[in-house]
């Protein structure tokens, strides 16, 4: 049930032509309480679309009781005129929200608005806020996987998560299959829960998972105007869990999305985890995973199922990472093909024709660790994104 699993959330994915394709583009996450906590993380790019700008000010308010969001159209890089329809669109949303449910009666500011999709151009309003109202007649606490579904663009398949604890629940729904590298977050993903939990609560437990999960993910080292993670408590249950009880589980359920992500990376052939292990510090070992990890070099080599360890001890070396090159041991699912710096066993024995793949790297200097994910760069990668725009 994605972000409805929860209870006290009620949600709608509709179709209201802003995707040439016809296809759901609004979606509409209700949250009706009896509480409304809220926190956020965003992209830190300093291009920042307006529904960015406009929802960071809306969680510093610390209460947020709906959440619009659209495809086909991300409303970056559109000026103050962007903004306005931002705060049009949170308006638009708050008003007849409280008109059919005269109980929430929420204001603009509790309204939080996500875009995604191409940069540039601003959003037909003439049929966003009608879509929007189609989306709250629609609201319903099996809305969920059509809301997951509404706020796709190259993702092939939606993304939905559920976590229980005891006697509460935390569900999810993201999007991203390109442009996943971290600035924080990597797409768009709303998070909900019926945890008794304040704002405070909520940006620890949320600001915890996503630096392990969602910040660690780099597909193709390009970040988003657009990214936004948003966590809703709706306190439904009457149950407070403990802090570490809360951020595990939100740990949870954003560690599942991150992986579906990955898994539907634009054109990719293969999923790859990087581990980092015998760092100085973790550091040291996310910023040696994501050389790799970004290394055009090691990524057309596994699309080629070439385990070519010199590449990565290459991309290895870039880095302000403690180690001696000299005692850097690098394995390719299992394999170790390079020992001190050297050759190592015959790389004719690692098999990458499966989809799945790990590359660890010891570096010998300390006793952290880091995971990095990724994937491959393929023809289909090149084509998806020379075509996209039309």
């Amino acid at each position: 049930m994605s972000v409805t699993a929860p209870r006290g959330f009620r949600a709608a994915g509709v179709a209201a032509g802003l995707k040439a394709s016809g296809g759901a583009d609004v979606a509409l996450v209700v949250n009706d309480g009896p509480d409304a906590g809220v926190a956020g993380v965003f992209t830190t790019n300093r291009v920042k679309a307006a529904p960015v700008l406009w929802s960071q000010q809306v969680v510093q308010g610390g209460v947020v009781r709906a959440v619009v969001l659209n495809s086909g159209g991300a409303n970056a890089c559109t000026g103050p005129a962007g903004f306005q329809d931002t705060h049009a669109t949170a308006e638009h949303t708050a008003s007849a929200l409280s008109a059919v449910s005269p109980r929430l009666l929420l204001g603009a500011g509790e309204v939080a608005v996500c875009s995604t999709g191409l940069i540039g151009a601003r959003l037909p309003m003439e049929k966003l806020l009608p879509g929007v109202r189609t989306a709250i007649r629609e609201l319903s606490r099996d809305g969920g996987p059509a809301a997951a579904e509404a706020i796709m663009t190259t993702d092939t398949r939606p993304k939905t998560t559920v976590a229980r604890g005891s006697g509460w629940t935390v569900g999810g729904m993201a999007k991203g299959a390109g442009m996943l590298a971290p600035g924080m977050a990597t797409m768009l993903c709303v998070l909900t829960t019926d945890a008794v939990a304040g704002p405070a609560a909520l940006d620890e437990a949320l600001r915890a998972a996503t630096r392990v999960t969602f910040d660690r993910v780099d597909s193709d080292g390009c970040m988003s105007t657009n990214d936004t993670v948003l966590l809703l408590s709706s306190g439904a249950s009457g149950i407070e869990p403990t802090p570490a009880e809360l951020a595990a589980a939100v740990t949870s359920a954003c560690h599942d999305l991150a992986q579906q992500l990955i898994a539907d990376a634009e054109g990719a052939t293969k999923q790859v985890a990087i581990d980092v292990v015998g760092a100085a510090s973790e550091d040291d070992g996310v910023e040696v995973g994501r050389s790799v990890a970004r290394s055009n070099l090691v990524k057309t080599a596994l699309f080629g199922n070439d385990p070519n360890w010199g590449r990565i001890l290459a991309a290895v070396g870039t880095t302000s990472a403690a180690f001696e090159p000299d005692e850097v041991d690098v394995a390719v699912n299992g394999v170790w093909v390079c020992r001190g710096g050297s050759a190592g066993e015959d790389r004719s024995k690692v098999d990458l024709t499966g989809r799945d793949v790990t590359i660890r790297i010891d570096l010998h200097a300390g006793d952290a660790t880091a995971t990095i994910w990724t994937n491959d760069l393929s023809h289909a990668y090149v084509h998806e994104n020379s075509a996209y725009s039309t």
